[in-house]
């Protein structure tokens, strides 16, 4: 399939360039981008399209990347609120848990893709109990997906993780995996030794939610004397890089290590805020050198999927924490959504526009009153966009949302449907 999108406002983010540029043209072939250039530059003519569009001055960015999610517990969205985490975890979220099949998490992935489509999002890092079942949704869907491990003492194994390391990264495949563990307080550290043999066996980083409370430093000093990053760093689990979700409460050493390690700090403040977790030290982890990308973490505590009110609270909380309002420009995070978020999930390949990357773009609506007037179309974005300003998202050259119709190979009623019958089953 050959595509020809014209007409044009891009944000390109090659190598990192937020330059806003307009009468743009980009040819896609079989996921691929083949070129970018000027709308009257002549490359168009040397292929024969097979579907041509104009894009109508409107913008197209590279895709979002939901960065930390558990796409699943949509099954919990609004079941399981105004609780503190553990309190959240240990009496509502593992005991409805203990009741999902293999095949309720493949339709909850299902539901939740829905929803990163009217998005804008085209890449999503999921931790969660039945990788099989979530691949397997991603791929009938088409949606993008680097899976990790949620090692626990209680669930997943090992032996596991180097099963699905070996399943799941096959070139060319919409499915990643890489190693991950669901964080420190969950697991022996007996178990996390094992983590870390196999992640520096096989070369791999290692994802975790790390540090995402002042409980969860607290106890982790009480049985190690050390915060959870420095003890996690003492048995080698980061020797080839990796990340940490949440990272609220970090120290001060904390940041050298992260810094040193070569980790992603990755932050949620939708659901930080709802869990009175606590605000990222998001400009302090920049100053430090260390990358960040956005997460929505789960629909069980967000509740929403929505990028744009994650982007949105990265930049105003980071501005409320360092009590500076020119903290955290729009343009900063907008370059985190698109790009680093690449990066954190392994896949650089769609991490921009250019040729040879991946084409996993969205357009969005300049014309909505939101977007008026266009003094700086970036910080419209962050600061006033919506889901309603998504036209289509893309994926590996596939037009999978347009205009509100989904081409996912089922029907937003049939997934709203099976999805009520496993509830009544669950809840009943």
């Amino acid at each position: 399939m050959r595509i020809r999108l014209f007409h044009a406002r891009l944000i390109s983010f090659a190598d990192g360039n937020t330059e806003l540029k307009e009468n743009m043209q980009i040819g896609i072939e079989d996921g691929k981008i083949l070129f970018v250039c000027g709308d009257e530059e002549k490359k168009s003519d040397a292929y024969a399209w097979d579907v041509e569009r104009d894009c109508e001055g409107n913008l197209i960015l590279p895709g979002f990347k939901n960065c930390h999610t558990h796409s699943a517990m949509t099954f919990l969205r609004s079941k399981a609120d105004d609780l503190p985490l553990h309190e959240w975890l240990n009496d509502t979220v593992f005991p409805a848990e203990a009741k999902l099949t293999a095949k309720d998490i493949h339709t909850f992935t299902k539901l939740a893709i829905l929803e990163y489509l009217q998005s804008g999002i085209t890449g999503i890092f999921e931790m969660y109990l039945t990788p099989e079942s979530i691949a397997k949704a991603c791929r009938e869907t088409g949606m993008r997906i680097t899976m990790t491990g949620g090692v626990n003492n209680f669930s997943q194994s090992v032996k596991q993780l180097e099963q699905w390391i070996k399943e799941f990264n096959a070139p060319g495949d919409l499915v990643k995996f890489v190693p991950g563990f669901h964080a420190e307080y969950t697991c022996s550290k007996g178990l996390l030794e094992e983590i870390s043999a196999l992640a520096n066996q096989y070369k791999m980083p290692v994802y975790a939610h790390i540090s995402e409370t002042a409980k969860e430093v607290k106890e982790c000093k009480e049985r190690y004397g050390m915060t959870p990053v420095a003890f996690l760093d003492s048995i080698g689990m980061f020797a080839n890089g990796g990340g940490g979700y949440h990272m609220v409460h970090l120290e001060e050493d904390d940041y050298e290590i992260i810094r040193q390690r070569d980790l992603y700090a990755i932050t949620n403040p939708g659901s930080n805020c709802k869990l009175a977790s606590g605000i990222a030290p998001v400009t302090k982890l920049l100053a430090e050198g260390i990358p960040v990308a956005i997460g929505t973490d789960g629909p069980a505590s967000n509740n929403a999927l929505d990028f744009f009110r994650e982007m949105y609270l990265t930049s105003v909380l980071a501005k409320i924490r360092d009590e500076d309002a020119a903290a955290l420009p729009a343009m900063e995070v907008l370059k985190m959504a698109c790009h680093t978020g690449a990066h954190a999930m392994c896949i650089p390949e769609s991490d921009s526009i250019d040729a040879g990357k991946n084409a996993d773009l969205i357009l969005l609506d300049l014309s909505q009153p939101n977007m008026q007037p266009m003094h700086n179309i970036g910080k419209n974005i962050v600061y006033s966009g919506s889901k309603n300003n998504v036209i289509f998202t893309m994926i590996n050259g596939r037009i999978l949302y347009d205009k509100g119709e989904f081409s996912i190979g089922v029907t937003k009623e049939e997934i709203y449907a099976e999805a009520e019958k496993i509830l009544k089953r669950i809840f009943d």
